[in-house]
């Protein structure tokens, strides 16, 4: 928890008060969106989207991108905002969907498609086109991230080249023998607070 004042919150910061996030730049730079309470639901921190997002810059106009385990819908919204082509959200909640389709139907982000799944269900099954930029921050401590980087790569879900953002508990065991696909080159790694969180790119 912060030891700031509820008042004092930077543009690149998340606001967490009254379960509220700012888009950081882009289309909808400054927007204010809201997310409900849900188990395991834990938006990407400003800063750290902030960070993400300058690895990024260069890898946005005109990406397709998969947002998994969606939540808030921080990640995807950011990236439609800097000109992704397509973002599609994959959530399980019923409750996040509504604030999904709520926050898509109040920026007219016509480019988002929000899709209610399993993520692991989903990505079973092999549909449409690959993707170039992959974000994935699943729930803590349910042992979701490793089999979901499995099926993207077995199943094809990834063109070449493409680039996978991780974030993870700080203490998670990402890398070894067997663990991630062997082709995932890491790019970045940083952590913030008790969260790492990782840029790879498959070669």
């Amino acid at each position: 928890m912060s030891s700031k004042p509820l008042w004092w919150v930077t543009a690149s910061e998340t606001v967490e008060v009254n379960n509220q996030f700012r888009i950081i730049g882009g289309e909808w730079r400054s927007r204010k969106l809201t997310f409900p309470d849900a188990e395991g639901l834990r938006p990407t921190s400003g800063r750290v989207r902030e960070t993400l997002f300058n690895w990024l810059q260069d890898d946005l106009a005109g990406a397709r991108c998969l947002d998994l385990f969606a939540g808030s819908g921080a990640l995807g919204l950011e990236a439609a905002s800097r000109g992704a082509a397509t973002v599609i959200q994959v959530e399980n909640s019923q409750p996040v969907i509504r604030a999904l389709k709520a926050n898509k139907e109040r920026l007219k982000a016509t480019r988002i498609s929000i899709i209610k799944a399993d993520t692991l269900a989903f990505l079973k099954k092999r549909v449409g086109s690959g993707f170039d930029l992959v974000f994935m921050d699943p729930p803590f401590h349910q042992n979701l991230l490793l089999p979901t980087c499995r099926l993207l790569e077995q199943n094809d879900w990834l063109n070449e080249g493409a680039k996978i953002y991780l974030e993870v508990e700080k203490r998670f065991e990402l890398e070894g023998e067997g663990l991630l696909p062997e082709n995932w080159q890491q790019l970045k790694s940083k952590k913030a607070g008790e969260v790492c969180y990782f840029l790879y790119q498959s070669v």
